[in-house]
């Protein structure tokens, strides 16, 4: 790890998150906590202290400053620093999103429709252009030859799990819709021969990387929809579907992402169906 201690810090969320993706496979056990922790709560970087993200991590303060010091940054502060420029000022919370759209003038209904379609239209658009077509063949193979597709989709995420889980019950297909009721995450349910169907955009949920990572330690494929390749959820992947999605007022829709779940559940329901 000697020669990564030279590395200048990140200008940008991208670039960090690029580097994380890169170097966390190669980091010791307390360090790639770490990384997994700010990966899947990359939100939490400009408003917590040390302690609190270590403690969230389950390291020491000293393994969260080591972390920093290794992207590339003097200490905590500097990262804290570049998601405060960056990260902040483009996802507010949801009162301040409501607030600033009121202030704008644009919060009448018939406003809000045409913005919310104008933006579920680009998405799409973006879809169209962007998506890999190798990358979903290869996901919908995956889930025909499944016994069992696990699903699991929260917060944002989750109409897209629970979609899935409805269109392949009504296509006679076993699926298994993980929904953390409970704090219950039931990854006993997985069995040899299954797949896990993993949906998480930034602020990527911890609870999905995790079933994630214990389907790839399993030897199970995963299936995973996100909105990059530099995704913490590409490293337990074995395809990885990316899904570009246009925000207003920092609002962003499930167009484009709801396309895509509608495609792989026909998909999957003509291929396991016989000629």
């Amino acid at each position: 790890m000697t020669e990564l201690e030279t590395l200048a810090a990140p200008v940008s969320v991208e670039e960090f998150r690029e580097r994380l993706a890169t170097m966390s496979e190669a980091m010791p056990k307390r360090l790639r906590q770490c990384a997994d922790f700010i990966a899947a709560n990359s939100d939490r970087i400009a408003v917590s202290t040390v302690a609190e993200l270590a403690a969230g991590a389950e390291v020491p303060p000293s393994a969260l400053m080591r972390f920093c010091q290794i992207m590339g940054f003097s200490g905590f502060s500097g990262m804290q620093r570049l998601f405060r420029e960056a990260y902040v000022p483009g996802w507010p919370d949801y009162s301040t999103r409501l607030t600033n759209l009121k202030e704008s003038g644009a919060g009448s209904p018939a406003a809000l429709l045409a913005e919310f379609v104008e933006a579920g239209r680009l998405s799409l658009e973006a879809l169209a252009k962007a998506a890999d077509e190798a990358a979903l063949e290869a996901a919908v193979a995956t889930l025909i030859d499944a016994d069992t597709i696990h699903l699991i989709g929260l917060r944002r995420a989750f109409p897209v799990a629970s979609y899935l889980a409805y269109a392949f019950e009504k296509m006679d297909i076993p699926a298994m819709l993980h929904d953390g009721v409970g704090k219950l995450d039931h990854r006993h349910a997985l069995r040899p021969g299954d797949v896990l169907l993993a949906i998480t955009f930034a602020p990527y949920s911890e609870e999905t990387l995790t079933l994630a990572q214990d389907a790839r330690e399993r030897g199970l494929p995963v299936v995973a929809v996100t909105d990059q390749l530099t995704s913490p959820l590409a490293r337990a992947a074995t395809a990885i579907l990316t899904v570009p999605e246009v925000d207003f007022g920092a609002f962003r829709s499930l167009s484009a992402t709801l396309a895509l779940a509608i495609t792989l559940a026909v998909a999957v329901g003509t291929g396991r169906r016989p000629a």
